[in-house]
């Protein structure tokens, strides 16, 4: 009985995700209102919860942050269906992070990050069959270079991931490398 018991924590244990303070060391170091300003690039994938590519996308992203350090970023998205979609994000500096809401957010999400890492939890509503679902939205990104982040999020609704996006986001122009 207790090498059961043992084995099922060890098993469990071993699903934890990562921990932010897993990257406070890693470079380059990614902080929100430096990488995300000026115009930026994005391109990605949506998958089903078998991992199966369902959807990909391009998308634009304006980013600007005014003098009290609150953050707007401005999506839209372009999907290969023909569909557009747009987000309009703000961050509202909060303790140690910012708190994040857009339009189509249930629950607004709060932003952390250490090191090269960015992480955000909060609930999205989107479009199902002929009305909507909200799905929880497990959010990491990454930065690579001093101009792209890599970012992939789970989706799950009630506890079991329904899906997944991977995407990568880059600096554009004039703004890459600041």
């Amino acid at each position: 009985m207790r090498v059961t018991i043992l084995s099922l924590l060890l098993l469990l244990g071993g699903c934890a995700g990562p921990n932010l303070s897993d990257y406070r060391d890693e470079q380059p170091r990614l902080v929100p209102s430096e990488f995300f300003q000026g115009e930026l690039t994005a391109r990605g994938v949506v998958k089903d919860r078998s991992g199966a590519v369902i959807r990909t996308f391009d998308a634009t992203i304006d980013a600007s942050w005014d003098d009290d350090g609150v953050g707007t970023l401005d999506e839209v998205f372009q999907y290969n269906d023909g569909e557009t979609d747009t987000r309009v994000w703000t961050l509202t500096p909060e303790q140690d992070g910012y708190r994040a809401t857009a339009g189509d957010v249930t629950e607004s999400g709060f932003m952390e990050w250490q090191g090269n890492a960015i992480h955000m939890n909060y609930v999205l509503e989107v479009p199902y069959g002929d009305g909507t679902i909200n799905v929880r939205m497990d959010d990491w990104m990454y930065q690579v270079t001093p101009d792209t982040v890599i970012n992939e999020t789970t989706m799950s609704k009630w506890g079991v991931q329904v899906g997944e996006v991977v995407l990568v986001i880059q600096k554009t122009g004039s703004d890459q490398g600041q």
